[in-house]
């Protein structure tokens, strides 16, 4: 199968073509670019396998969570080349997409968090099991002390920005638990290929109208203000 991937949810910018098991990638930390770079870069990955749009099986997107303007960027890029190639959806978790570039001779059990600013961090829990990753409790957005690992035995392993958020609080809070810590580490494209990639055979992808953006944020609208006095109600 062939498959284009966008994933612009954080600083990062990255596009991704699947061909039948072999991915290609662009790559950057680019704030505030992506919408100058993702277009081009899925068009000279096009160029470079000698596919044509219409070639594509499907378009795969990261759905979030992340910056809003990424999010969203990403999700209309890839609306509008699948509705015009009259092609499925396959969005997949940011946080999924973070957890599954995790170090593979790291603890099977990996907690994602992304820098959501504001004092939170957008946190998913996973477990790898036979080849897959298991989400082990909903995705949520929490302040770095809220942040809880779900119950059972063994060491994790954290990767993202979220573990870099508020001077490392969340990093340092969980330290006693942790077999491994990438705090740098950013989704990329090429890892949502391939996950989109198993989603896509299993019958997992959608129509690109049906594709909605996962903000975790009750109102992404809410300025600066209402949301400290939002958390400060609490």
């Amino acid at each position: 199968m062939k498959l284009l991937a966008f994933e612009t949810a954080t600083e990062a910018c990255s596009v991704a073509l699947y061909l039948d098991g072999q991915v290609i990638e662009r790559f950057g930390v680019a704030p505030r670019r992506h919408a100058e770079l993702a277009l081009p870069w899925a068009q000279e990955l096009l160029q470079e396998a000698g596919i044509a749009r219409a070639q594509l099986d499907a378009i795969a997107v990261g759905r979030g969570p992340g910056a809003f303007t990424g999010v969203r960027l990403a999700i209309a890029l890839a609306q509008g080349i699948a509705l015009a190639l009259e092609r499925p959806l396959v969005p997949v978790s940011t946080l999924q997409v973070l957890a599954a570039g995790a170090a593979a001779d790291g603890p099977d059990r990996i907690l994602a968090a992304i820098d959501a600013r504001m004092g939170e961090v957008y946190v998913g829990a996973y477990e790898r099991n036979g080849g897959r990753l298991v989400a082990l409790d909903r995705e949520q957005v929490l302040a770095p002390a809220e942040v809880m690992l779900p119950a059972g035995e063994g060491r994790w392993q954290g990767v993202g920005t979220g573990f870099a958020a508020a001077d490392g609080l969340l990093a340092r809070r969980l330290a006693d638990a942790m077999g491994g810590l990438d705090a740098a580490a950013l989704p990329r494209a090429s890892v949502l290929a391939q996950l989109a990639a198993v989603a896509y055979a299993a019958g997992e992808a959608v129509a690109a109208e049906r594709v909605e953006p996962a903000y975790l944020r009750d109102n992404v609208a809410l300025t600066l203000s209402e949301q400290q006095a939002l958390r400060a109600s609490r």
